[in-house]
């Protein structure tokens, strides 16, 4: 079950971080990364955004978070995290799914590190291009996607 999540309630905000911290650690392994910014983010940072947060349930228990940015000229896809005990088990691409046919618009974006390789596949099994790599300031190549579509913004 997806539905929106009420990210100033503290409680929901602290579960959704605990999806984000076990995920992230996992693509820092990934990324081989030692300073990873995401694992960093703090607990103010779920309440206090104004992104949209979206819940994948599995009997009521939090197993993935999708964060989205919206603007006039895309939907940025911030954030997709699911809790490593619910690996495989195709919930990503339902968020994926979810997310194209609740937000129209010409153009989505999503990026993620290079080395992340289950992320890469994903997004190209949905249509996503690769647009642009570069280096961070931490030390991690990140790739840019983006997926055009034929929908008329109507956000």
């Amino acid at each position: 079950m997806i539905e929106k999540l009420k990210n100033s309630d503290l409680e929901i905000a602290k579960k959704m971080r605990l999806i984000f911290q076990a995920s992230y650690k996992v693509e820092a392994t990934l990324l081989n990364a030692t300073n990873f910014p995401p694992l960093k983010r703090p607990l103010e940072n779920y309440t206090e955004s104004n992104t949209e947060f979206y819940g994948y349930s599995i009997n009521k228990v939090l197993a993935a978070v999708v964060e989205i940015d919206i603007n006039n000229n895309y939907i940025l896809i911030r954030s997709l995290v699911v809790h490593p005990d619910f690996f495989r088990q195709g919930i990503a691409g339902k968020l994926i799914k979810f997310v194209f046919e609740t937000f129209k618009s010409n153009l989505f974006v999503v990026e993620t590190g290079l080395e992340n390789g289950p992320a890469t596949k994903l997004y190209e099994k949905f249509g996503f291009v690769e647009v642009h790599q570069w280096d961070t300031n931490h030390g991690i190549r990140k790739i840019k996607f983006e997926k055009h579509t034929k929908n008329k913004t109507s956000i």
